[in-house]
């Protein structure tokens, strides 16, 4: 920038995007400092360096601006987690099924985990029918991201929407 330019000859551009030419970077940085605006290397590996007049303060301004409009655009996906039992009822699991279309309609991902207490533990063939009958239901809204797995005393699956 401005008087850190070390190369012998420089493509000049202008603000309003018009070229030029090459000439020594303290013409360049002359034509800048008329113009109150800054001297950027913006292709130093180029050949010769090509070099644009504008007001750095103005561009980093804008650049951080851009960086600040994406990070809010971009939203964090919320991962919700259901939990039921391995022998909850019908009523219960349609009441869950519910708030499982809920959180899927908002764009967020689901895990859906099923707890074994006690001897039930020595049954994960009903936890699984119950994953398998809950992403039944769903189909339609949300596909199994992650099938069902057993991890220590739960049974879980990931669904995400289609």
């Amino acid at each position: 920038m401005n008087a850190q330019i070390r190369a012998r000859e420089v493509r000049v551009i202008a603000d309003d995007g018009a070229q030029l030419g090459v000439m020594p970077p303290q013409d360049a940085l002359r034509l800048a400092q008329q113009k109150e605006l800054d001297l950027v290397e913006v292709a130093p590996t180029a050949n010769p360096p090509v070099c644009r007049i504008m007001d750095y303060g103005k561009y980093r301004y804008m650049q951080k601006k851009k960086q600040q409009e994406s990070r809010k655009k971009s939203s964090a996906v919320v991962l919700k987690e259901v939990k039921v039992g391995a022998m909850t009822s019908t009523h219960d699991v349609d009441f869950k099924v519910g708030h499982i279309r809920d959180f899927i309609s908002e764009g967020h991902r689901v895990k859906v985990s099923v707890f074994f207490r006690g001897r039930s533990i020595t049954h994960p063939e009903l936890g699984k029918a119950m994953l398998d009958r809950i992403a039944e239901k769903v189909a339609d809204v949300a596909t199994v991201e992650q099938p069902a797995r057993l991890e220590g005393r739960s049974m879980s699956m990931m669904l995400v929407a289609k």
